[in-house]
């Protein structure tokens, strides 16, 4: 038998507890087939000669925004600013190189280091000449425009009114300032989408690319064609077409908004009511690209203190009439959606970052489950941000896995803690209450919300550390092999594929990053620095700018290492 890769000379953590270590392991037709003296011997098309370098399962990244990332590579970035005057003026630099009808669309707006202040539209209008200007907020849950964009929405007619789940904020003189919360969003998006699906394709290439060096092999894209957080009706299309044209670059999951679902007329002794044409549903498609969850809003967001929380936010600044966050709809509503989407076969994405939202979902999917019993289906909740101690409990009885973002931790840990308070810090995105209770608990980034590379993220799941060092819940750190754990093995189980990859062992998919540390050796407090040296998808070098793989000139084995790498020992 000749393997179609041989990785060798590594020191490979398999993350099956069985046999967690090895030196050399196999790969035929993009699954591994064998590890160390099982292929050592065996000839291969190509050989990935690992250098005594660490290699670890492929990172899957069970919650991000990757079309939204990857059209922010080309927008204008605000996330340097550190005063609106600084928006001003980066609004200003763009808009000066733009043609006069054109907009100004600008990402990484956070008012949290703005002084908490918000850009307000009077100033745009005059950075941008006149030009329309839409900037939004990191957080995807708000974002700021100017006059152009608010008359065209028609929110400075008289007797507007907010839409619901939303707010148009007003300045102190009662005018619309230009900030648009939630579902008010939608009021600009109306007139710049949808976007053309070679445009999203384009998008899906450079994300997917920036993905490899990172290490990631797959990813769930968390929310696609409708609501605020699609780009096109047709968004599956653009995806496809990115896989047709080779520049889908890892393996993908695509969550549907819950605002592309509508009734179908099926058999009645199918209960299907409710889905996307044909009957397709979680499970739709291959290890490649596939449907995932049903993506279905619940709350608003921690950063924008729109999250809907039972105790009110610490200072709130922009929405004072609702100090305790709101729901995105009707909550009887909204659990209805819940329950018809599970009747019809759906795996549920509840995004819930208040712990009074998180109690919508749990009491959702139990009405879900008493009324339609479905057996290991594993129903999700997105964030998780505020997690009560009573709260855990209920994820561990009804199985729910809980999908938190630990990157969140370094990146804006300081302003979560300043608006929930330390009594309430110490149960936000939680990692250790939800493993001990036998929980996955996937890696996830919810890029480009923060930074996504996952090594950053399994430090902050060790360190617990705010970006000026403040411990955030230190209660809940985890060792680093559970943090492994979690960005592999945790995001494929949490995704519907466990058994399936996550672990380098025979029959599991060949996705494997090379990194020039082992995380399991290195401090706490450096393994974000660690390297990526190559990252390998199905078996296919799909990274590897240093040079790592070969073709050798005759079949065989490899010629040994002088000093074979040293086993590695599990830290546990």
């Amino acid at each position: 038998m000749q393997l179609d890769l041989l990785v060798h000379n590594a020191r490979v953590h398999t993350l099956d507890p069985e046999r967690p270590t090895a030196r050399a392991l196999g790969v035929l037709h993009g699954t591994v087939v064998g590890l160390d003296e099982d292929v050592a011997h065996l000839p291969a098309r190509r050989v990935l000669d690992a250098g005594g370098a660490t290699v670890l399962p492929g990172f899957n990244d069970a919650h991000c925004h990757t079309a939204w990332f990857g059209l922010t590579l080309t927008q204008l970035d605000v996330s340097t600013a550190r005063s609106v005057d600084e928006v001003y003026a980066a609004v200003s630099a763009h808009a000066g190189r733009l043609a006069p009808d054109a907009w100004v669309i600008g990402a990484g707006l956070d008012h949290n280091r703005l002084g908490g202040h918000y850009p307000h539209r009077d100033a745009l209008d005059r950075a941008a000449g006149g030009r329309p200007v839409w900037l939004k907020h990191t957080s995807g849950h708000a974002c700021v425009v100017n006059t152009p964009v608010l008359r065209a929405a028609g929110a400075l007619d008289d007797g507007f009114r907010d839409p619901v789940g939303g707010v148009v904020a007003r300045d102190e003189h009662g005018r619309p300032d230009g900030l648009l919360e939630e579902t008010a969003q939608r009021l600009v998006q109306r007139q710049v989408l949808p976007y053309p699906v070679r445009t999203v394709a384009d998008a899906v290439d450079a994300a997917t690319r920036q993905y490899l060096a990172e290490g990631v092999t797959s990813f769930t894209e968390a929310g696609i064609g409708g609501g605020w957080i699609g780009h096109t009706p047709v968004e599956l299309a653009a995806y496809q077409l990115a896989r047709d044209t080779g520049r889908l670059h890892t393996r993908a999951q695509l969550m549907a908004a819950s605002d592309v679902l509508h009734p179908l007329t099926a058999h009645a002794d199918d209960d299907i009511t409710l889905g996307l044409d044909l009957g397709m549903r979680t499970g739709f498609g291959d290890d490649r690209l596939s449907l995932g969850p049903v993506k279905i809003f619940l709350d608003g967001s921690l950063l924008g203190r729109t999250a809907a929380v039972t105790e009110p936010f610490c200072g709130c600044p922009h929405n004072e009439e609702r100090p305790t966050g709101y729901f995105q709809g009707d909550a009887g509503a909204m659990t209805d959606l819940v329950v018809a989407a599970h009747r019809s076969g759906w795996t549920v994405a509840a995004h819930a970052i208040g712990d009074r939202a998180v109690d919508l979902a749990l009491d959702a999917f139990a009405r879900a489950h008493r009324e339609r019993p479905r057996p290991g289906v594993r129903h999700r909740i997105e964030h998780a941000g505020v997690v009560r101690p009573d709260q855990p409990a209920r994820f561990a009885e009804l199985g729910v896995v809980p999908v938190p973002q630990h990157n969140f931790l370094h990146t804006f840990g300081d302003a979560m803690a300043a608006a929930l308070g330390p009594g309430r810090t110490a149960w936000s995105y939680r990692m250790r209450s939800f493993t001990d209770l036998g929980l996955p608990v996937p890696g996830s980034s919810d890029r480009p919300v923060a930074p996504g590379a996952p090594l950053p993220a399994i430090q902050s799941m060790v360190t617990r550390l705010t970006e000026t060092g403040v411990p955030y819940g230190p209660d809940e750190s985890v060792p680093v092999m559970a943090a492994l754990r979690a960005w592999t093995e945790g995001s494929a189980v949490a995704t519907g594929f466990g058994g399936r990859k996550g672990r380098l062992v025979p029959g599991q998919l060949a996705d494997l990053t090379v990194l020039d540390g082992d995380p399991v050796r290195t401090d706490p407090d450096r393994i974000g620095a660690i390297g990526v040296l190559a990252t390998v998808v199905g078996g296919d070098p799909a990274h590897d700018p240093h040079g790592l793989t070969r073709t050798p000139a005759r079949s065989g084995p490899p010629s040994p290492p002088a000093t074979a790498a040293a086993a590695p020992q599990e830290n546990a």
